[in-house]
């Protein structure tokens, strides 16, 4: 009996291949951390700023295709830092979909979190606030920057932006659609536009017993 391949399964493995052996071996050589037993799905895009940092754990799953995601994905995983000085990490075990993510100081990411489809995670706003500027060659500059750190074991569900200056605790979740501008305690759910703590998290003992 013949075993029939389809096109997508070859572009696939050929895509996963060249990412592999090829990819990860330039970023390295760019200064990227990688650590061991990453799994890429699709091509990311990744800008490393001479001077700055990414490191990326153990054993991620950084997903870019929407046939390999439930939700899908509006474009390939982005991790990006803006300058140099800025730091980039991402801990073990995380699990990334159609994601952005902008350091332009510092965001930190920490191990076994989930982050949905088509989140915004950035540190900075950009671009100035007073117009002019705005309007100069010194914009970026003038824009307000402050570090996020994502504490370990968070959800950060589809289509939720994350911005400057925000720690989310160990173990929270954040409903889907959500803005969050302040802060959110360890093992809460935090939902809305801006995002609000509604409820306190139960471990599962029945699980971890």
């Amino acid at each position: 009996m013949s075993i029939k391949f389809s096109p997508f399964k070859i572009a696939h493995f050929l895509s996963d291949r060249y990412i592999r052996f090829v990819l990860q071996t330039l970023w390295r050589k760019q200064g990227v951390v990688l650590g061991e037993k990453i799994v890429w799905l699709g091509k990311p895009i990744l800008v490393l700023v001479p001077g700055s940092t990414i490191s990326i754990g153990d054993r991620c799953l950084i997903c870019s295709r929407s046939e390999q995601t439930v939700l899908g994905v509006n474009h390939p995983v982005i991790l990006r830092t803006l300058c140099a000085g800025a730091d980039l990490r991402i801990g073990a075990g995380v699990r990334m979909s159609g994601t952005t993510i902008c350091a332009a100081e510092r965001v930190v990411i920490g191990d076994r979190c989930v982050i949905g489809a088509n989140v915004t995670i950035v540190d900075t706003d950009f671009h100035a606030l007073d117009p002019i500027a705005r309007s100069s060659q010194e914009d970026a500059q003038r824009a307000a920057h402050k570090p996020v750190v994502v504490g370990d074991d968070v959800f950060i569900c589809a289509g939720s932006i994350v911005l400057k200056g925000v720690r989310i605790g160990k173990g929270a979740v954040i409903g889907t659609g959500s803005v969050v501008t302040k802060s959110i305690p360890d093992m809460t759910v935090a939902a809305g536009n801006p995002a609000r703590v509604v409820r306190s998290i139960e471990y599962a003992r029945e699980i971890l017993a």
